[in-house]
């Protein structure tokens, strides 16, 4: 179950910013960002601290207390520090020369055996093989730590880690396989004790692991998405939360030991980027050319709840896998009705029997949602039970069998839809969509005597609707930055099979692997960090603009069988549900062309936000100019949003460089847009001629509204472009708004 009690802490993000105190003399942490210092270059790590420290006593000659005590000195992520201090020295600090902004530091609450295999990558992959399976790339993932003697991370065929490599170990039992373990959580170790962290890194970089299952259910062989990758682990949570200074040195940590891409399942709601720790600190990330993933977040299916909306990072969306471990309620009607449960003993079979829904529509909410059914007769009966009531599934399957009753129907609430998430119940349970639970309820209403079973039939494969949407991944629009479509791209996150710290197994079975199957963006983010691992493997000189413009140009809008990707409603999933589209690794590692950004393009865009000097200062740490801005929409990135006002016509330029076949020309195949739609586009330069690799042409589009384009239902819609030239085809999805 998504939401249960021990999967809280690995699925929900968010974060409170603490900003109001006892008293002024309260020591807190704060993150001071400091302006670069002029004409002054700090050539050993002790000489910007001793900078740092000045500033801290600064702030005790101002102050009655004592000085302010260094909690973290940056070297990379910001220019600054982490220091103790009260409520009085922080405001004394905050108007300093040379000081940018002093935060409080913030609190955070953190946000595979098949997927390779869904996603095209199997030991026969010429593109695993193409890429070495990830050998030689670093992915530093900043989680709750790891579990390093799991056999996800055995470092058989792995290399020694690269010789730029210049991380350690805090704690016994690294190898070629996990090159690094820190901790940044007072009082405790590298070592994974919550579970989240060991599944997002098996889930990126895992290596080979045979006959894996859980409860008997999805077997096969385990691995991450770049199985030779190495992993370095920075613990910057624990159980329960995840604060700033720490989340800021593991990163600062990372990008200083030479990772190659950071893996990043948290994040917090929408925020100016200046604001946005996350946004600043991976800035410094693509500076250094190493490739951010991180989740999208979990506050779907609502529009605009979007974590991580700046465009230099890679966003990520959930899907679900082909495969489902079903559990189907036969109606006495003989009608079908499949669902899912984990919970699948051998030989078990179960006649049909009757059907009851405690309460009935209208009736008690905790006997609807089976919390308590203590005033029901259920004994020897189907239970049919619904989400909610602040009792999670396996709970209500206790409070079922408890009761007397022999099995359980669990029906979705509205929000979950369609997206079904397999538990270990314990007794016969089917956990179906909402639309199907609606029907067996008709039936239970038009029925003198309903019936039913379960039919257990384990892990079944080739679900042709697959990918849909999980109902969980956040959705668009972008909020901080209207005029960049996030996510980026969904990747599998619903139901994905991973390293895990402990057994999850129950009494009732014998095995004792440690694998452990759960949902979120969370599990999403870390497949795209393993494929953009294997990206840069086959692609050392490509910038993380140029990975990313790769996933999302090549990206595939149809499930496995040739249909639209639909949400959880089964409804043709949304432009800011899915971004580009669900990955389809194989396709980026030859994409034909690429939309690149260098690290200082993004100025004229920050500039473009209206940033004032100093709150651009904060993201790219350095000095520069804003003589020269763009609105957002300009930015180089791989999709389009245009927002149009009645009589607007705006052009738009996009520069692509190939990286194909030398002499190459591309067409526009296809510009598409929804029936009806009112909306004119055209295109400067509707062919592409390219005598040379890495050679860069600029095209412009041309957006305009008809006349008749008010007072609409929906002021958004979306549409795309796709330039072809042989095998290769470049798709860039664009999104507008009527406003």
């Amino acid at each position: 179950m998504f939401l249960s009690s021990i999967f809280m802490l690995s699925l929900t993000i968010s974060a409170n910013i603490f900003t109001s105190f006892i008293n002024a003399n309260e020591l807190k942490t704060y993150i001071v960002h400091l302006t670069p210092p002029e004409g002054q270059e700090f050539t050993q790590p002790h000489e910007l601290e001793r900078w740092y420290d000045s500033f801290l006593s600064k702030a005790a000659y101002n102050s009655k207390d004592d000085k302010p005590m260094m909690v973290y000195a940056y070297h990379h992520v910001i220019i600054g520090f982490a220091a103790q201090m009260s409520k009085e020295q922080a405001k004394h600090m905050e108007i300093m020369s040379g000081v940018l902004s002093v935060m409080p530091d913030s609190v955070y609450q953190l946000h595979t055996t098949h997927s390779p295999q869904f996603l095209g990558l199997d030991q026969k992959s010429s593109f695993w093989k193409d890429s070495n399976y990830g050998k030689g790339t670093i992915i530093g993932v900043l989680d709750t730590g790891i579990t390093p003697d799991h056999p996800s991370f055995d470092d058989k065929g792995v290399s020694p880690a690269p010789e730029r490599w210049k991380g350690k170990c805090e704690e016994a039992g690294c190898n070629n396989k996990v090159i690094g373990m820190k901790n940044f959580i007072k009082g405790s170790s590298p070592i994974d004790e919550n579970g989240h962290g060991t599944h997002t890194s098996g889930t990126a970089a895992g290596n080979f692991v045979d006959n894996v299952d859980i409860h008997g259910n999805a077997n096969g062989t385990a691995s991450g998405t770049a199985p030779f990758a190495h992993l370095a682990h920075y613990k910057v949570c624990d159980q329960r939360s995840c604060d700033l200074a720490g989340l800021y040195a593991g990163m600062d940590a990372a990008i200083g030991d030479g990772v190659d891409v950071l893996s990043l399942s948290l994040g917090q709601g929408s925020l100016k980027f200046y604001q946005d720790p996350l946004a600043i600190g991976t800035f410094s990330a693509i500076q250094k050319g190493i490739f951010v993933s991180c989740s999208a977040g979990n506050d779907g299916p609502a529009k605009s709840k979007l974590s991580n909306e700046y465009p230099w990072a890679l966003t990520v969306g959930a899907s679900t896998m082909d495969r489902k471990i079903r559990a189907t309620v036969l109606l006495g009607n003989n009608k079908s009705i499949h669902g899912e449960s984990l919970y699948q003993p051998k030989n078990f079979h179960q006649k049909l029997m009757p059907l009851v829904y405690p309460g009935g529509i209208k009736g008690d909410e905790k006997a609807r949602t089976c919390s308590s059914l203590n005033d029901q007769d259920v004994k020897g009966k189907v239970v049919l039970c619904d989400m909610g009531g602040g009792t999670v599934p396996v709970t209500k399957g206790k409070v079922v069998k408890g009761t007397g009753g022999s099995a359980m129907i669990l029906v979705n609430s509205v929000t979950r839809s369609g997206t079904t998430e397999p538990e270990f119940h314990v007794l016969p349970t089917s956990q179906v969509s909402h639309k199907e639970g609606d029907e067996i309820k008709r039936y239970i209403n038009k029925t003198k005597s309903p019936e039913a079973r379960i039919i257990l039939s384990g892990t079944v494969l080739n679900i042709k609707s697959a990918p849909e949407v999980g109902y969980f991944s956040s959705r668009g629009p972008n909020i901080a930055s209207p005029g960049i479509l996030k996510p980026d791209i969904i990747g599998p996150g619903v139901n994905i099979l991973a390293a895990w710290p402990h057994s999850v197994e129950s009494k009732q079975t014998e095995t004792k692997a440690k694998y452990n199957m759960i949902s979120g963006t969370s599990m999403a983010c870390p497949h795209l960090s393993g494929i953009a691992a294997l990206l840069k493997s086959t692609h050392p000189d490509w910038s993380p603009a140029a990975i990313k413009s790769a996933i999302m140009t090549t990206a595939s809008q149809v499930n496995q069988d040739g249909k639209p990707i639909v949400d959880e409603k089964d409804l043709p999933a949304d432009i800011f549900a899915i971004g580009a589209g669900h990955v389809n690794p194989t396709k980026a590692n030859d994409p034909g062309l690429i939309f690149d950004i260098q690290p200082d393009d993004y100025i004229p865009y920050l500039c473009g936000l209206n940033y004032t000097n100093d709150q651009i200062k904060i993201i790219v740490k350095k000095n520069f100019s804003c003589d020269k801005s763009i609105p957002e929409e300009e930015l180089n990135y791989p999709s389009v949003v245009v927002t149009l006002k009645k009589g607007d016509r705006k052009t738009i330029s996009r520069t692509v460089t190939n990286v194909g076949v030398p002499n190459s020309s591309y067409e526009v195949k296809d510009v598409s847009l929804p029936p009806g739609v009112r909306l004119n586009i055209s295109i400067t330069s509707p062919g592409l001629v390219f005598t040379a690799m890495n050679q860069s042409i600029t095209y412009k589009l041309h957006f305009s509204r008809s006349t008749d384009a008010d007072n609409l239902k929906d002021p958004y819609g979306k549409g795309f472009i796709t330039w072809v030239s042989g095998k290769y085809s470049v798709r860039t999805p664009f999104a507008f708004k009527f406003d």
